[in-house]
């Protein structure tokens, strides 16, 4: 995109499915991509590849989202070196699923501490020089299940709930900083994860989508592109539901 150029961006979770998708459609010549992965830094070369590709630089760091230290020293190695942060993509999430009565405590703190609590970490960091900058673009990436539930997923849809309630209010504190707090709600996007489901899971998804297709992890990525863009300037405290209308 044309906007693109001369912009200091961080996505989480950049390696692999929607995350990665993100840091190609942002990447432009003149944009600074940092991103960090988890666990697999073979998936984050290719990552890297397809940022530079779309001509953009790419910067890749494995990080523990959840871990306030950790974020704390990546973060602030990136604002040494770059100076700023324009946008701040938080995407980084992982699943434990089981139905409530089964769930163990640890699979509820996992999925807690990656997808909502490293959203809070990212944010508190980013916020603080956005602010001095006085100007800032934080997307945070949700989920459908974060506004209708899903059995057998009672961590996932409170963290992304969670996520939805964070973004409204840090929206609220930052806007008169010149800085847009949004998030984005995914459905069913055709991503590694969801290639995990079993051919009735699927079927069932698909009965709930008006649109009687999944997404793409593109057209996921184009909207948090538009939000990172001039155009939604005046656009803060929403959550866009990518979804084929699977919630109205």
């Amino acid at each position: 995109m044309s906007e693109s150029t001369d912009r200091i961006v961080v996505v989480t979770g950049g390696s692999r499915g929607i995350g990665r998708t993100i840091c190609t459609t942002l990447s432009a010549p003149g944009t600074t991509i940092y991103f960090n992965f988890n666990s697999n830094a073979e998936a984050a070369q290719s990552t890297i590849a397809s940022i530079e590709a779309a001509g953009g630089k790419a910067y890749t760091h494995q990080v523990d989202v959840s871990s306030e230290a950790a974020v704390a020293d990546y973060l602030g190695m990136i604002l040494k070196e770059a100076g700023r942060i324009d946008i701040l993509v938080n995407n980084a999430g992982i699943t434990r699923d089981g139905l409530l009565v089964r769930m163990k405590e640890a699979d509820w703190d996992a999925v807690i501490d990656i997808n909502l609590k490293g959203t809070f970490n990212c944010m508190k960091v980013v916020a603080k020089a956005m602010m001095k900058k006085r100007y800032g673009r934080i997307i945070n990436i949700s989920s459908i299940v974060g506004v209708s539930g899903n059995p057998g997923q009672a961590n996932y849809a409170a963290a992304k709930a969670g996520i939805i309630g964070l973004t409204k209010a840090v929206a609220r504190e930052l806007a008169s900083r010149n800085i847009t707090v949004n998030a984005v709600a995914p459905g069913y996007i055709d991503t590694e994860m969801t290639d995990r489901l079993g051919d009735k899971a699927k079927e069932a998804m698909l009965d709930q989508i008006p649109m009687g297709r999944i997404g793409t992890p593109e057209e996921v990525a184009g909207v948090v592109a538009f939000l990172a863009s001039p155009a939604a300037d005046y656009i803060t405290g929403q959550v866009i539901n990518v979804s084929g209308g699977m919630y109205m």
